[in-house]
């Protein structure tokens, strides 16, 4: 075969580009090791209960002792106990889980860091009415409320 033909070939390749699932985005995940989880698959693992090394990775990020993280999650004391010789959440508190963890991975987008996004977390703010969005992220409701807070600060809309 002449060099012409190959060069002819070779332009008529069909090449395939890997599938993408209906609907992927990036998925919010705890650890680092498992970043290229599709939604399905983190509802799939909530639905199931989390490791406890996740709420573990979780309070090293939010830079709390795990007994206060617990409490911001409404877990007791001893259930926290349980859950650590367990070494798995229930469905409830992996869903609580990550959505703290939702929180501080969008506010560490808006201001930049972790660290500051910590800060940000932690103390009252004005937005919020005075409150500590970490304590206001307890409910779902509250959660959407620093999430909009958050798209708003982003934005450059004063609140």
């Amino acid at each position: 075969m002449s060099k012409a033909a190959k060069n002819k070939k070779k332009r008529n390749v069909v090449r395939e580009h890997p599938p993408r699932k209906y609907g992927s985005k990036r998925s919010v995940t705890l650890s680092r090791k498992q970043t290229n989880l599709a939604p399905a698959q983190v509802i799939h693992r909530v639905s199931k209960g989390l490791p406890f090394s996740e709420l573990e990775h979780l309070r090293g990020e939010i830079d709390e002792p795990l007994e206060s993280v617990a409490r911001r999650l409404a877990i007791s004391r001893s259930t926290l106990q349980r859950r650590k010789a367990e070494r798995r959440l229930s469905p409830q508190e992996s869903d609580r889980v990550m959505r703290f963890w939702r929180l501080t991975q969008q506010a560490a987008k808006v201001f930049g860091d972790m660290a500051r996004a910590r800060q940000w977390l932690k103390f009252p703010q004005r937005g919020l009415g005075g409150a500590v969005p970490l304590d206001y992220a307890s409910t779902e409701v509250g959660a959407r409320e620093i999430e909009n807070l958050l798209g708003r600060i982003d934005y450059g809309v004063y609140s």
